[in-house]
């Protein structure tokens, strides 16, 4: 259970935390592959395995997330072919409803996410949720992704936080490893980022399995605050 009234800010990821992960999934794994083979005439399963193998390769790197990169990469329109695919871009169940609490609180709400800022207008644009945070930062600004260390470092310097004083969510285990070897005590992690699939491990991190877990005691806490 987080102590909110240790909390001063707040940083959640964007794509398996507040939306739902299986828009990227389809459109990585099973569209672009797809999509690849057709525009440069190859065999379904060559075209599959080589843009899943160099996917693998980069995982974890800014590249892997740069829209930018897989355009040049795979001489694809990414962005133009995200657009086609957005109706499939959704809000997790009770992140509206968490993120509009939090706004109406003192706390500082900031996106922080690998997703590239061309991706985060697409969702942002389709979900409508940007007005609820305080600031969005993407690790594309910074030049690093959240698994290296530097990009903590920096985001101290862009967003001042107090890390004993922070609740990050993120469903992604390196990144909150990473955050956690920088400081940041409040740590959550979602274990089902995509709906379609079933639960994963989250290992030493607590699970969020849904926001209603977290909302009723924040608001509680609130009102408690209030009167």
């Amino acid at each position: 259970m987080i102590d909110w009234n240790q909390i001063e800010s707040v940083f959640l990821d964007l794509d398996g935390t507040l939306l739902d992960l299986r828009f990227d999934n389809h459109f990585w794994v099973e569209f672009i592959p797809n999509h690849y083979a057709q525009h440069h005439k190859l065999a379904p399963q060559t075209a599959r395995d080589k843009v899943l193998a160099r996917m693998k390769e980069l995982r974890g790197t800014l590249d892997w997330y740069c829209t930018d990169f897989w355009s040049r990469e795979l001489a694809l329109d990414i962005i133009a072919l995200k657009h086609t695919k957005r109706e499939l871009i959704r809000t997790r169940p009770g992140a509206e409803d968490f993120l509009s609490a939090l706004h109406a609180d003192r706390r500082r709400v900031v996106l922080v996410t690998n997703a590239h800022p061309k991706t985060i207008d697409i969702k942002m644009r389709q979900t409508g949720i940007a007005p609820l945070f305080d600031r969005i930062i993407s690790s594309h600004e910074l030049g690093h992704p959240k698994e290296q260390d530097r990009f903590w470092e920096l985001l101290q310097a862009s967003e001042p936080f107090a890390p004993a004083k922070t609740l990050f969510i993120d469903d992604n285990l390196d990144v909150l490893r990473t955050a956690a070897a920088y400081g940041i005590s409040h740590l959550l992690a979602v274990p089902q980022p995509d709906s379609t699939l079933g639960s994963v491990d989250t290992a030493e991190f607590p699970s969020l399995h849904a926001f209603e877990d977290i909302l009723g005691f924040f608001q509680q806490t609130h009102q408690a605050g209030v009167s």
